[in-house]
């Protein structure tokens, strides 16, 4: 898809009823990346933080699926120097922190996507929502994208199930 003129730095995908919600948040964020400049990556360290976006979007969506009653939404917003990145789910309760002794079973994978989470992003919480929660988390821009704080977000396109803000 040939996007021309401004670019908006807030998209919404609508997981609730996907099929493949992981996969389709992962490939939806990784349009966004594209569109923002991020991909194709300039540098080795920019490559990194894409992927490590990507990997983050995955693990959060996974969560939501496997704990969290459902995934809800996929909100990404790119705004100055940070990427914010939100999932909803059905479930009210919180996320279980990284060590808190529920990682999967010696052996067995699984139980790890938090501890991903709060390795890889610079901040991240949950708040209760209308319905369930939302999982946020923030990650750096990287250096050659960051726009001045304050500077106006630019609109852009939208359109369907999935689309920008």
């Amino acid at each position: 898809m040939e996007q021309r003129g401004p670019v908006n730095r807030n998209w919404l995908l609508v997981l609730d009823g996907l099929t493949e919600p992981v996969s389709r948040g992962r490939d939806f964020t990784r349009r966004a990346l594209t569109a923002w400049s991020w991909l194709p990556a300039a540098t080795p360290e920019s490559r990194q933080a894409a992927e490590d976006v990507l990997l983050l979007v995955s693990e959060v969506v996974a969560n939501a699926c496997r704990h969290g009653g459902g995934p809800g939404a996929l909100v990404l917003d790119c705004a100055d120097d940070r990427l914010r990145i939100e999932v909803t789910d059905t479930d009210p309760a919180p996320p279980v922190p990284p060590g808190s002794g529920r990682p999967g079973a010696a052996g067995r994978p699984g139980g790890y996507g938090l501890l991903i989470v709060d390795r890889l992003a610079r901040a991240w919480g949950w708040r209760p929502g209308a319905v369930g929660k939302c999982v946020w988390l923030e990650v750096p821009c990287p250096p050659e994208i960051r726009r001045p704080h304050g500077s106006r977000a630019p609109a852009g396109l939208g359109g369907g199930r999935a689309g920008q803000l």
